[in-house]
């Protein structure tokens, strides 16, 4: 039998990844890029101009799903990354009127897969998207969690969504559907509209402030 120092050591060695492997699978976890990780730009990767290392923003994810790592697929996908506006409808039986929520999100790709997180300075609220693209529809699950001190009180939200992108795919329409506090179910129309390209430090600076 091998000593336990020699057997941790080969172990080690298997599991050991290059920092870009690293990197890449942070940001799929994660759902953020890798410029708000403290990683310099991978080949191939996402950060454009600024590879500043880490980031003094507030964090942009509370306690909201994130996916897991898939397999890249062999067919290559249009590319919807970067930063979009997210608008949606909502009506509020308890105070019998329409609202709408924005927020600035930061979108990310791998293969087939999108993932979506707002940015903290864009709303009160925190949102998360995590999303398939088959062709021009994009279908997936939302998560919110509202304002600690608005009406909702901090209570966390989620349902589904299924968007059709509208050439050049610059656009994705479509609608939500959720439940409400009498555990009825909602829905109402959901757009994301394309701002810019670049997921860099200072691209998400410059949008880090109110949607509205």
């Amino acid at each position: 039998m091998a000593a336990p120092d020699t057997a941790l050591g080969a172990l080690h060695d298997g599991m050991r990844m290059s920092q870009d492997d690293f990197a890449r699978a942070l940001e799929v976890v994660t759902g953020l890029p890798i410029s708000l990780l403290g990683f310099a730009a991978v080949p191939g990767g996402h950060v454009a101009d600024d590879q500043q290392g880490g980031h003094d923003l507030a964090s942009p994810v509370s306690n909201l799903a994130t996916p897991t790592p898939a397999a890249e697929p062999s067919t290559a996908h249009r590319s919807y990354e970067g930063v979009w506006l997210s608008r949606y409808q909502y009506y509020s039986s308890g105070r019998e009127e329409s609202f709408a929520g924005q927020h600035f999100v930061v979108l990310l790709q791998h293969g087939d897969r999108l993932t979506a997180r707002s940015l903290p300075g864009s709303a009160s609220s925190s949102l998360s998207l995590d999303l398939t693209v088959d062709g021009a529809v994009v279908t997936g699950t939302w998560v919110e969690q509202t304002d600690p001190a608005g009406y909702y009180r901090g209570a966390h939200y989620h349902g589904a969504i299924q968007l059709l992108a509208e050439p050049p795919g610059r656009r994705l329409a479509g609608k939500w559907v959720g439940f409400g506090k009498d555990m009825d179910v909602n829905t109402g129309p959901w757009e994301l509209v394309f701002r810019d390209a670049s997921t860099s430090k200072a691209t998400l600076d410059r949008y880090n402030t109110s949607a509205t």
